[in-house]
Order: structure tokens, then sequence, then C-alpha cells
């Protein structure tokens, strides 16, 4: 009965949530490789930035660090991703139990702003547009999300990285080369990635969809 529904109608709402989180998990999961692989040739370039630094071979190290500067960026980009990715699939379990109990769903601008994000991230961009078509036919999403893309979130130019990067380069070069190249960054220009504030969220949430699970099965 559900396959002929399913052939008259199409896909459900539940159905098309399913199929979302599980893009979810692959997408997770391929930003996960993206991770590693960028941490093996990054181990792989400050070996060699550390072995020009001993043939004082100051120009090619800078150009060496410049490429770590830009790898460390990117490699925050994606775990940032990979954790708003996992706090709309969170979002879209707890969506499920509520509908399981009262048999409907809420449009969530949090899902959307999410998702807005990742959009951002090139390699996310087509399958985050399809699954927010998804979302937008299960109703939890009001529209399609935009399609301007922040120019400033698909790359550094070289003027960029030369105006706002070189205290980086340096302190890559003074970390790498034990002092001999570059110089040590203040702590305060070090970028650090705050996930305090997403990860108090994300355990509200659990928390709630633990209680609407416990209600269920009461």
């Amino acid at each position: 009965m559900q396959s002929l529904s399913r052939l008259l109608y199409g896909p459900s709402k539940e159905d098309r949530i399913r199929e979302v989180q599980r893009r979810l998990r692959t997408e997770q999961r391929s930003l996960d490789r993206e991770i590693r692989q960028i941490d093996q040739s990054t181990g792989k370039v400050k070996a060699d930035i550390k072995r020009l630094a001993r043939k004082g071979d100051t120009k090619n190290a800078t150009m060496l660090a410049r490429e770590v500067v830009r790898s460390t960026k990117h490699r925050t980009r994606l775990v940032t991703s990979k954790a708003q990715l996992n706090s709309i699939a969170l979002q879209l379990q707890q969506q499920m139990a509520m509908f399981k109990v009262t048999g409907t769903l809420q449009k969530s601008t949090e899902i959307m702003r999410l998702s807005n994000s990742v959009l951002r991230l090139p390699q996310m961009s087509q399958s985050m547009r399809e699954m927010s078509s998804e979302l937008t036919k299960a109703g939890i999403l009001e529209e399609m999300m935009n399609d301007t893309l922040d120019a400033g979130m698909l790359g550094d130019d070289a003027e960029e990285l030369e105006e706002e990067a070189q205290a980086e380069v340096n302190s890559v070069l003074h970390e790498l080369t034990d002092g001999k190249l570059g110089a040590a960054a203040p702590a305060s220009t070090l970028p650090a990635l705050d996930t305090a504030h997403e990860t108090q969220d994300m355990e509200q949430m659990q928390a709630q969809l633990d209680v609407l699970l416990r209600g269920e099965h009461a």
C-alpha cells in the first residue's frame, strides 16, 4: 500500500527526511576523508619547510608556509561545516520524533540558517541545494536557499593572503623552524574555533528528543 501511495503521490514527508538524513551522513563521511587528506598533505609540507629552513631557502619555505595557512583555514571550514551538518541531522531527528507524536512538522529557520552556511562550501553547494529542495517539499524549509554565495567563502585571493594572513605565515615558519624564520604571533591573533555554544544547543536538542521518545514509548 505504501509502495502504491509512493508511486501515485511521490515520496512521503518521512521518506524525504530519511533520504536527507542518509545524505547528511554520506556528506559527513566525505568531509572526514577530505580533512584526513589535508592533515596528511600538511604534514608532508611542514617537513619540507623544515628541510628548506635548514638549507637557508627562506623564499621557498615562505611559499610553503602560505600553503599551510591556506590548508589550515580550509580545514577549519570543513570541520565547521561537518559540525553544522551534524546539527541539521540532530534537528531532523527531533522533527521526526515530534512527527510521530503530533503528526506535524514545523518549519525551521535554524535549519535554513545552517543550510545556507554549508551551501557556501563549494563542494557542498549542489548537494545542499538538493537536500534543501527535499526539506522544502517536506514542509520544514520555507523556500529554496539563496543563489547568492559569499565570495569570501570560496577562497582566498593573493591580496587577502598578503594583508590578513602574513602574521599567521610568520607564526607557522617560527614554529616549524624552531624560531629560525618568521616570528611568534601574539596569542590574540591566533584563530580558535568556538564550538561551546553549538555543543550546548545540540545537547539541549538531544535532551528534548529523549523526552519525546520516552513519552512515545510510555
